[in-house]
C-alpha cells in the first residue's frame, strides 16, 4: 500500500500489516526456505524467527517483535514461569534477512525444534507468519478441523 492510500477508512501507514495464507514449499539441500511474496512484501527484508507454540515456529516483522518484546519485558521476573517463558522464547530468536530469491537460511536448531526436515508450510496468521513441518502441520489442522465448529462456540466468550 503506497503512502496516501486508504484501507477502508484507515490512511495506509497507519495500517498494521495482517499475514494470511498457507503455503507450501520445500527447503533447499542448504536448509533455505522460500518465503511467498506476499508474506515477504509485509515482513520486510529483515525480522525475527522463533520458537514458537504448538512446535511451529513464529515470525515476526520487526515493529511487531518491538511489540512483543516490550510487553514480554514486563512480565514479573519473580514468576519462574515467566522467566522459564521469556529465556526459551529469546533465547530461540534469531534476526533473519531475505536474499535475492526471496529465501531465508533456517538456522538447525529451529528446524530440528519444528521437526522440519524437508517440506513446510508457511501460514500468515493475523500479526505474524508461522513455519510448520508440513507433516505436523497437516495433522494439526485436521485435529483442529475435526473440533473448529466447538471452538467457534467457545470463542463467544472472548467477544468475538
Amino acid at each position: 500500500m503506497e503512502s496516501g492510500e486508504k484501507w477502508g477508512d484507515i490512511p495506509a501507514d497507519e495500517v498494521t500489516a495482517v499475514f494470511m495464507g498457507e503455503y507450501q514449499h520445500a527447503l533447499d539441500s542448504k536448509g533455505r526456505l522460500f518465503v511467498p511474496a506476499k508474506l515477504r512484501e509485509d515482513l520486510g527484508e529483515r525480522f525475527i524467527i522463533t520458537r514458537g507454540l504448538d512446535q511451529c515456529l513464529f515470525v515476526y516483522p520487526l515493529n511487531e517483535w518491538s511489540n512483543l518484546e516490550q510487553k514480554l519485558k514486563n512480565l514479573p521476573l519473580s514468576k519462574s514461569d515467566a522467566r522459564a517463558f521469556v529465556r526459551f522464547f529469546f533465547a530461540g530468536a534469531t534476526e533473519c534477512e531475505l536474499d535475492k530469491q526471496g529465501r531465508i537460511l533456517l538456522p538447525p536448531y529451529l528446524r530440528t525444534y519444528a521437526g522440519i526436515e524437508r517440506e513446510a508450510a508457511i501460514l500468515g496468521v493475523s500479526n505474524r507468519v508461522e513455519i510448520w513441518s508440513l507433516s505436523v502441520w497437516q495433522e494439526y489442522s485436521n485435529q483442529v478441523r475435526d473440533s473448529f465448529a466447538e471452538l467457534a462456540e467457545k470463542m463467544v466468550d472472548f467477544g468475538i
